[in-house]
């Protein structure tokens, strides 16, 4: 049940006298809200094993989280962190096991969780809110629409809790759920996030080619050796531009970079046929960074919704999460070939 609906419902069964509908008001209230967040907890995460049993689609769980945690930090990259084993967590999975020749499935065998496990610091950790986190300016709402965009000064996050969540890869749900009654907005506050700094070679390793899975919706980066190194769910093309064929190039990185729509596109739900732009900011278009690739308009880029990551469709481009694109941008640079695949058997690492 939503916040204000519950709040109305309450205060007009108060009004009324009617004790009874208060008490069901506040029992659906209980069971509509996520099972995980009573057993949510830093303790919970550290301590879970992973397993077939301790894993959920449906909903979020302490297993779930330190398995995503430990995929990130390797940088074979689920998505946005929120604890349930979906298909980015799935196939991030996959490609691990691809990466260290084990035996790979749609469950964490023995064998992978024990490589995962080799990282053993705990998966979550102390942060004291700063300044910077809650200084903004924050969007009131971030607007639906590409034309409403254009005069704002900057495309920044709509709340702390945003900022937040997107500084450490999790979802704004799992971070509410780590942190009862936390309102994010207090500098030196200590609060509940998840550790996904990446530790040793694999923060350093720089790609040698990148390959696109039109298919599979996801980004590969392979080092000179052809090992895989590097692995992200993406969101790649869609049915009014589709993403191109054969092998590109970076041409350019862009950090914070503006978005200018062309309007010979013509996007679904964009009315403007005069070219526009959009100022950086965390929610522009394009999110955090730009990736430009040697074909006219087309990059591998930064997103505002990182829940969505192979879920909607893209503009024809290659669309990760901004904290993805950000690492990839790191480890590629000017000249490097973008393959773009669509074959049903991608290109295995040796």
């Amino acid at each position: 049940m939503e916040d204000g609906v519950f709040r109305r419902t309450v205060m007009n069964a108060w009004s009324a006298g009617r004790a009874r509908d208060i008490c069901i008001v506040l029992v659906l209230a209980l069971t509509a809200t996520p099972a995980f967040a009573a057993e949510m907890t830093a303790d919970a995460i550290n301590a879970a094993e992973v397993s077939k049993k301790s894993l959920s689609n449906d909903k979020p769980t302490p297993a779930g989280v330190r398995l995503q945690v430990l995929l990130d930090r390797a940088h074979f990259s689920p998505g946005e962190i929120d604890g349930r084993f979906g298909e980015n967590a799935r196939k991030a999975l996959r490609a691990y096991a691809e990466a260290r020749q084990l035996p790979g499935s749609d469950s964490p065998t023995e064998e992978v969780w024990k490589a995962l496990r080799t990282d053993g610091r705990p998966a979550t950790l102390t942060y004291t809110i700063t300044e910077q986190d809650v200084a903004g300016p924050f969007l009131n709402k971030l607007p639906a629409k590409m034309e409403d965009m254009k005069d704002i000064p900057k495309l920044g996050f709509t709340s702390p809790r945003e900022a937040l969540a997107e500084k450490f890869h999790m979802s704004e749900r799992l971070l509410a759920a780590l942190n009862p009654g936390q309102r994010f907005d207090r500098a030196g506050d200590t609060i509940v996030v998840v550790d996904t700094a990446s530790a040793g070679e694999e923060a350093q390793a720089k790609a040698d080619r990148v390959e696109v899975d039109k298919v599979r919706q996801t980004v590969k980066l392979f080092d000179k050796s052809n090992a895989l190194i590097g692995f992200y769910p993406a969101t790649v093309g869609s049915t009014e531009k589709p993403s191109p064929s054969g092998t590109l190039k970076v041409t350019e990185i862009s950090k914070n970079p503006f978005y200018r729509y062309n309007p010979a596109y013509r996007f679904k739900g964009v009315k403007s046929r005069k070219p526009f732009t959009i100022k950086p900011g965390p929610n522009n278009p394009v999110g955090t960074v730009w990736i430009n690739l040697s074909a006219d308009g087309y990059g591998i880029h930064g997103t505002p919704s990182p829940d969505k990551i192979s879920k909607a469709e893209s503009h024809g481009c290659v669309r990760l999460t901004n904290w993805d694109a950000e690492r990839v941008a790191a480890r590629v640079a000017k000249g490097t070939p973008v393959a773009f695949t669509d074959d049903r058997y991608p290109t295995a690492a040796r």
